[in-house]
Parts: C-alpha cells; sequence; structure tokens
C-alpha cells in the first residue's frame, strides 16, 4: 500500500534503528537547526508520519499565527499525493485531519502547567487518545528546569511522544557535541536531539543526543527538502 511505502520511506524509520529504538514513550525530542532550515516542517512531516499510520496527533504552537502550520500539512500531503499518485486522495486527507488537532498559545500569556492541563483535557475528556505531542516556536531560553519538567511528566504519564523545535543562533559557537546552549540546562530531561543542517539541494540530519549519549552522529541521510521523505542514503 503506498501507506506503508511512505511510512517506511519516513527519515524517522532511520532514526529508530539510529538511536535506541527512537525516541520512545515518555520521553522528549529535539529537533533543532538554524532559523528558517525546516524545523516546523520536519515536525509536520513527524506529525504525518504517525497520521498515516492512524494515530493521533497534537500539534501545539506558540506561533502567533497558525494559519502557517495548517498550510504545512496541506503542501506536504498535497506534495505526498502528486509524487505518489494516491488514490482516494479526499478520503485519505479528511482521515489525517481527523486525526490531529493544532492548538495555539502565546507563551507570555500562559504557563507549562496551563498548556499540559489543556493537553490532558482533550486527550482524557474529549478521548482524543493521542500518541504524539509536538510542540513548535517554544522558547527554551524563556523556561525554567520546572516548567520543562512539566511536559516531560506529561510523556511519562501519557506514555506518549513529545518533541519540540529549537532555533540555534549558530552552531559554531556552541560547545563541542553542538548542542545549543538554550538546551544545556535541560539536557537531563531531553532523551534524543536532532540536527538539521541545509546543504545544496537537501536536508542533511545529524543525531547530537541520543538517550543518555551525548554524540555528533552522521545518520547518513539526505531529505527531500519539499516533503521531507527519504531521497537518498549515503
Amino acid at each position: 500500500m503506498i501507506r506503508d511505502e511512505l511510512v517506511k520511506r519516513s527519515p524517522f524509520r532511520i532514526l529508530e534503528r539510529s538511536t535506541h529504538g527512537g525516541l520512545g514513550k515518555g520521553n522528549i525530542g529535539i529537533i533543532t537547526a538554524l532559523k528558517g532550515v525546516g524545523k516546523t516542517a520536519c515536525l509536520v512531516h513527524l506529525a504525518t508520519d504517525k497520521l498515516f499510520q492512524k494515530k493521533h496527533v497534537i500539534h501545539v504552537s506558540f506561533s502567533p499565527d497558525t494559519s502557517h502550520i495548517v498550510s504545512w500539512y496541506e503542501d506536504i500531503f498535497e506534495e505526498i499525493a502528486s509524487r505518489y499518485k494516491l488514490e482516494n486522495t479526499m478520503e485519505i486527507h479528511d482521515d489525517l485531519v481527523r486525526h490531529r488537532i493544532i492548538l495555539n498559545f502565546r507563551q507570555d500569556g500562559v504557563t507549562a502547567l496551563q498548556v499540559k492541563k489543556s493537553i490532558l483535557s482533550i486527550i482524557n475528556n474529549a478521548h482524543f487518545e493521542a500518541e504524539l505531542v509536538v510542540i513548535d516556536g517554544y522558547d527554551f531560553s524563556r523556561s525554567s528546569h520546572e516548567e520543562v519538567e512539566l511536559f516531560k511528566q506529561l510523556a511519562g504519564e501519557l506514555a506518549i511522544e513529545v518533541w519540540f523545535t529549537v532555533s540555534a543562533i549558530s552552531f559554531d559557537n556552541e560547545t563541542d557535541n553542538q548542542i545549543p546552549g538554550s538546551l544545556r540546562k535541560f539536557e537531563s530531561l531531553i532523551s534524543v536531539i536532532v540536527k538539521l543542517e541545509a546543504r545544496e539541494d537537501y536536508i542533511h540530519l545529524n543525531l547530537l543526543k541520543d538517550h543518555d549519549a551525548s554524540l555528533q552522529q552522521d545518520l547518513h541521510l539526505k531529505l527531500d527538502p519539499q516533503i521531507l521523505l527519504i531521497a537518498d542514503e549515503k
């Protein structure tokens, strides 16, 4: 089936094989890159990967406007549908939409505890059994260890994966293992950190942290910059 092929070609299958089984339930993962490289697109692709597996996803955005988030979902789906000549396109599209919820918050207007409670309410009261929460635009430099720990607790309580995006100002000035400085004080709460790098015509992935190991590992992946599926394995 086309769905099976798309799931198979997701870069996250490589990530699962390259790490201790992937991020894993109950853990926090980070996608980091310089501004404009494609962190949000990668987060949306991560969510779409789950949606194609018929799993529920909650997308939390701290952006002032969520219209670009919806546009990313639509653009990635349309590109996939075109390239893979999906049949029953609208039926598949509508099914994916039913399996996702997008929430929007302002970090200066809501606490991490309130965000956690909102997610718990959706899952427990609305019976939306999400297996993945992705959080875009959260500013770790403005957060405390206690606040990030609430998201770690959320992942553990619900046995789900939680992925964040983090913008790096410059990797040249970071520590030797290139983990962004804004994450250093939260490193004990984070299980996996993946760095995206823009090359001439593809997106390259490096693994900066794999659970208890801090490292810099080339995942030998070239991603199509438009749909973030595997373009080539070196």
